[in-house]
This record gives structure tokens, C-alpha cells and sequence, in this order.
């Protein structure tokens, strides 16, 4: 059993940025360690074992996520090396702030790469890293890329899982113009690559649902000040707001918006938002409040109660909350078991042939990879204080 008592932290420089897991298992009682990079043991790898460098959003917006995302990371592993690792060989995991300045990052995948210091990259992050880590990762280490993302990925090498906007926004615009009559929609998201791509795709969907953008704006990550923004809105009088703000810029966005009265008056659907951020926003401004995506905790289903159960056990009632951002570090893993195995191969070009198209069994139930791109059930939820109801599956 994964306990959170089995972690020893042997340095003093905050943990999870740039440590590494390394055990043989959570299993039996045997206490693993997170250990500095800087450690001997990162000069002394074992290459029987499989190196994974897991690149999560630990700080700046996005790093509302980080908590939950380690530990579905380290369950997986878990779960996988129980089994026997794959093809063979055991996991241990790196952890790196993919959160701070892009250039960091980048330097720290690059060297990563040129040191042969991974054998795979796992990313958890926004989009922009995505984009910026392509250039170092590209043809050279494979990359799978496990959030809800714009679609189109197509790099040499980078494998991407998450939902597309035409899987998810697509159904949850129609069921929106034709339950709620919404007609008039305000689009606002963050600056950078994610909501551009997928507004841009989004529009198209409201037009063909007979809808009308009223009004779009971009806001730089950070941004804590929307009072000229809900300002445009309350002006604009749209019948819905599509929010694609990251992390705790949606927080502090849906925590004003509903101080600001606007709850009560339009609806808001949320891009990549999960129950994380619902505990963030608080249940008293969460009136009208949908949200599309693959997976939400209280999906009732056989995969996703098991899942529930294991995260649980391993890391207490307390541990950080689930949600689809997090959990998706655990698809990740198996996603990455299921292609290794029937690639039988960790290089690059058998790797990504068998990931183009291949089925695999997460906390989402069975994903479909077609192409590319990911397939599975998508569920339209609202919210209900701090708590999701899911009132359609597409």
C-alpha cells in the first residue's frame, strides 16, 4: 500500500521540483525516497530500469494541479511495477517544474536529452511548454503529453492523450443552444497557444449550433485584476461565458464573476476545469457553472472506482483532490505500458506507430487512439456547490 509516511525527503530544497522516485515499489513496507538531483545517484543510474522525467506544472497557475498530479504519477508506477515494470524493466521517476519561466524549462529537457538522463518524457503542463519543449524533444526521446490540449498534435515522438475541442466543446456548445436556448456567447482565456486554437475552433461550433460570439478576450497568465473584463461582459449581455483560463487564473476569474452578481444572470462552461479548481472557486460561486471533459471523479464506473479506491488507500482521505488534469498523469503511465508493450520497444518509430492507433484502459475506462487523437465518452457536468453533477454523456 502507497502511504504518504513512506516518502523520506533527504534534502532541503522543496520537493517535487526536479526529485527523483526511486524503490522498488510501493509495496511491502519498503520506504522510497525522494532524492535532489543533485544527489550521487544521478550520476550512478541503473539502466536496467526505465527513467521517466515527468514535467508537471508545480508553480504558477497551472500548479494547483502538481499535488494531485505526483501522486496519480506515483500510483501508477506503482501499480506498473507490481506488474513487472515495462518490458521488463522497473520505473523510477524524475519530477521537474515544468510551472516557472519557459526558457528554464527548456533547458532543463534539454538537458535531460543531451545527457540521456530519460529514457521517456512524461509532460503535465500548459500548452506553451508543450510547444516549446517540441524543439528539444523532437525525433530524439518520446513524449507523451497526457492534459486536455487544442488538438493537431503531430510531432515526431510527442504522443498526446488528452480531449480535443471537437470532442469536448463541440457536444456541450449543441446541448447548451438546445436545452438552455444560449444564443449569445463571450469567450475568455488565457494568453497562449491552448485557448487560441481552441476559440478559434469553438466559434465555428457556436456558429453551426446558430450562436454568435458577442465578445473575446485573451488575459496574460497571472492576471488577478477582471474587473475590466467583467466590465465587457456585463456590457455584452451573452447568454454564456466560455472560460479558458488556466489553474488559478480560472479561480480568481470565477470568484469575481460571481461577486460580482453575474452568476445568477449567464451561464459559464469551463475548458480546463475540474473539481481542483471547483474547491478553489468555492460552492457559494459556482451557480450555473458547466464544464465539459473526459473524466470526473464522480463518474460512475467500474475503472473509475477503482481508480477512486487506490488513490485513496495510498495517499489518505485527505489527499490532494482528484480531478481530470491530475488523473491523466496516471493514464499517462498505463497509456505508455500499453503501446511499450505492443511496440515491444521503447525507440521512438515502433513506439509512436503503435500509439497512432490503439486502445488502452485508464481511469477513463477504454480510450480509443485513432490517428493521433484520443476518443472516449465525454460527459457534460454541472456544478453543484463543490461538487459536479453529470447531467449528459456524449
Amino acid at each position: 500500500m502507497l502511504s504518504a509516511m513512506q516518502i523520506e525527503n533527504t534534502g532541503n530544497v522543496p520537493m517535487p521540483a526536479d526529485w527523483l522516485l526511486r524503490g522498488p515499489s510501493w509495496s511491502g513496507g519498503d520506504a522510497l525516497t525522494l532524492t535532489p538531483r543533485s544527489d550521487p545517484f544521478r550520476r550512478r543510474r541503473d539502466r536496467k530500469k526505465l527513467r521517466i522525467a515527468n514535467f508537471i506544472g508545480m508553480s504558477g497557475p497551472a500548479g494547483i494541479w502538481g499535488p494531485a498530479s505526483t501522486n496519480s504519477t506515483l500510483l501508477a508506477v506503482s501499480e506498473i511495477n507490481q506488474r513487472g515494470g515495462i518490458l521488463g524493466r522497473e520505473i523510477e521517476v524524475v519530477f521537474h517544474d515544468a510551472g516557472g519561466d519557459i526558457e528554464d524549462v527548456v533547458r532543463t529537457a534539454s538537458e535531460v536529452v543531451a545527457s540521456s538522463d530519460a529514457d521517456i518524457i512524461v509532460g503535465s503542463h500548459i500548452s506553451a511548454v508543450r510547444v516549446a519543449l517540441r524543439k528539444v524533444v523532437a525525433g530524439r526521446i518520446p513524449y507523451v503529453y497526457t492534459p486536455v490540449y487544442e488538438g493537431g498534435e503531430r510531432t515526431p515522438g510527442v504522443m498526446a492523450i488528452g480531449e480535443t475541442p471537437r470532442a469536448q466543446s463541440r457536444p456541450a456548445i449543441e446541448w447548451l443552444a438546445n436545452v438552455k436556448k444560449a444564443k449569445r456567447w463571450y469567450l475568455i482565456g488565457s494568453d497562449y497557444v491552448w485557448p487560441w486554437l481552441s476559440h478559434r475552433a469553438t466559434k465555428k461550433y457556436i456558429a453551426g449550433a446558430g450562436g454568435r460570439v458577442v465578445g473575446e478576450e485573451f488575459v496574460r497568465l497571472g492576471e488577478h485584476d477582471h474587473s475590466a473584463h467583467l466590465a465587457r461582459i456585463r456590457a455584452a449581455k451573452p447568454d454564456v461565458v466560455l472560460i479558458s483560463l488556466i489553474g488559478t487564473d480560472s479561480i480568481v476569474f470565477n470568484r469575481a464573476f460571481a461577486e460580482q452578481g453575474l452568476a445568477g444572470k449567464m451561464l459559464r462552461l469551463g475548458g480546463a476545469m475540474d473539481e481542483t479548481v471547483l474547491f478553489g472557486i468555492g460552492a457559494d460561486n459556482t451557480e450555473n457553472l458547466f464544464c465539459a471533459s473526459g473524466y470526473f471523479v464522480d463518474m460512475a464506473t467500474r475503472e473509475n472506482e477503482v481508480f477512486r479506491c487506490q488513490y485513496e488507500a495510498s495517499f489518505g482521505r485527505y489527499a490532494p483532490p482528484l480531478g481530470s488534469v491530475g488523473q491523466s498523469n496516471y493514464e499517462g503511465l498505463r497509456f505508455l505500458e500499453t503501446v511499450a508493450s505492443r511496440a515491444g520497444s521503447l525507440a521512438i518509430k515502433p513506439l509512436l506507430a503503435s500509439a497512432m492507433n490503439v486502445d488502452y484502459d485508464g481511469a477513463r475506462g477504454r480510450v480509443g487512439i485513432r490517428r493521433g487523437t484520443a476518443s472516449m465518452p465525454i460527459y457534460l457536468a454541472e456544478a453543484d456547490g463543490l461538487d459536479f453533477r453529470l447531467v449528459k454523456k456524449f
